[in-house]
């Protein structure tokens, strides 16, 4: 699918893709794994769940690097295609194995803005995901200060 993403992208075919990586019970096909997705992001601190969901998060973000490169070495218009798409990869959970969807992790790449850094805020009082999706519609150029239940920019992101 990212191949296909990026496909897309380079022909300009559309500018807008939503890619669901299936967190369902089917075993993946990668080494050292033999429990679905779901089974083992809900770990109850089994070591040996949480082993397998290392490994198959580990092959995700190895997809996604692939796409980001292929992004990146791609030029449109003397910039590359990753400096003119946002990325943006993420969870609707922050811990899956208590159902607790704060402090959701979120890599936000290209898109004009200043990169390479974390970004970490306080566990206990941290920004809802809607305000980095108020700074995204921001960068494409829709003048809003909220979307959802944000209700201002994300902090620390600033455009190149």
């Amino acid at each position: 699918m990212f191949d296909l993403s990026h496909l897309a992208f380079e022909t300009d075919s559309t500018r807008i893709i939503t890619i669901l990586m299936q967190g369902d019970f089917l075993v993946p096909p990668i080494e050292g794994v033999h429990e679905g997705y779901h089974t083992v992001s809900h770990h109850g601190q089994n070591p040996d769940k949480i082993e397998q969901l290392a490994i198959i998060e580990e092959e995700h973000i190895k997809q996604f690097g692939g796409l980001l490169n292929k992004l990146k070495t791609t030029r449109e218009d003397g910039q590359s295609l990753l400096d003119r798409t946002m990325v943006l990869y993420g969870s609707n959970m922050g811990n899956a194995s208590s159902h607790d969807n704060r402090n959701m992790p979120m890599i936000l790449a290209g898109g004009g803005f200043n990169h390479g850094q974390h970004i970490g805020f306080d566990k206990a009082d941290n920004y809802a995901a809607t305000n980095l999706y108020v700074s995204m519609l921001q960068r494409l150029g829709i003048e809003t200060d909220h979307f959802s239940s944000g209700k201002s920019t994300m902090t620390g992101l600033d455009f190149v």
